[in-house]
């Protein structure tokens, strides 16, 4: 068995078929399907439920998804450690709420000091985050600041305001409590502030809607389509041009810490500790 028999397996169940995969890998079907067929005959079980809508894995290839994920991930970290030197280099991969505004100056500054790493980003929910890191997906992310899984370390970025916003159409605190809620999916920690002040009012919204991105959803609010919860410095700019207004709620609800989070017990390679020393040189700057 390969390591790279594993990533194929591991690429096959998340895409669900041997096309999806190749297109991924950037390999033909044929050697996916093979890499596949030779893996089941190794451990002399099949791995996947072959049907019309493509492959789901068997209660074997569950198994051996959970133990190939641990050794591709000892596997990176192994690399990692080996390959450390006191210059960055490699790859560095960190997720992030949409809502972060320093993030552009941070990631700006580390990229135009450590030219030899290979930085991607990847947006998602706090929780969906926590989750990633937690699983060696990402090296790191900006989070909404929650109750920590232990595995977890946080550091500080910088702390907001959450506000409520509308269109511009003269309206009151309360007449929004029946406008539909603007959000993104479950997991969002703005979402679950904003919920909660729902519950504490004993108010149901009539509709949620759920958006993928922050710039749909701060457009639909511009267009009377619904409210929601955002930090502030986010919408700055379309409270200055008059397309939208800031309504304020309690501290218990609108204050907010931004952190980054990483493994507790990963590896602290030079191009994640100088990651987190540029964070640490923004940390309460005003931009």
């Amino acid at each position: 068995m390969e390591f790279k028999d594993l990533e194929i397996f591991q690429m096959v169940a998340e895409k669900g078929t041997i096309s999806g995969a190749a297109r991924e890998l950037s390999y033909v079907q044929s050697n996916v399907t093979a890499r596949i067929q030779k893996l089941e005959v190794e451990l002399n079980t099949p791995l996947f439920n072959r049907h019309n809508r493509g492959m789901t894995l068997t209660p074997e290839g569950k198994k051996l998804l959970v133990y190939s994920e641990k050794i591709l991930s000892l596997t990176n970290e192994m690399k990692k450690v080996i390959q450390s030197r006191e210059e960055p280099a490699g790859k560095l991969e960190i997720g992030t709420v949409e809502t972060v505004i320093q993030l552009p100056y941070i990631l700006s500054a580390y990229n135009k000091k450590y030219q030899d790493v290979d930085l991607s980003l990847f947006s998602g929910v706090t929780e969906k985050l926590q989750a990633d890191v937690l699983n060696h997906k990402l090296d790191g992310a900006f989070v909404t600041a929650t109750e920590l899984h232990p595995d977890l370390v946080a550091h500080d970025v910088f702390k907001e305001e959450l506000v409520l916003i509308s269109d511009t159409k003269e309206t009151s605190l309360e007449q929004l409590k029946n406008e539909p809620f603007l959000c993104f999916s479950e997991g969002c920690g703005y979402r679950a502030r904003l919920e909660r002040w729902y519950k504490d009012q004993n108010v149901k919204p009539q509709k949620v809607m759920e958006f993928g991105t922050l710039e749909t959803i701060l457009s639909s609010v511009t267009v009377g389509l619904g409210v929601t919860f955002v930090p502030r410095s986010a919408v700055t700019h379309l409270e200055e041009k008059g397309l939208i207004q800031c309504h304020t709620l309690p501290q218990k609800y609108s204050k907010i810490n931004t952190i980054f989070i990483r493994r507790s017990n990963a590896y602290l390679t030079s191009t994640i500790e100088k990651f987190i020393e540029t964070i640490e040189d923004f940390n309460g700057k005003a931009i």
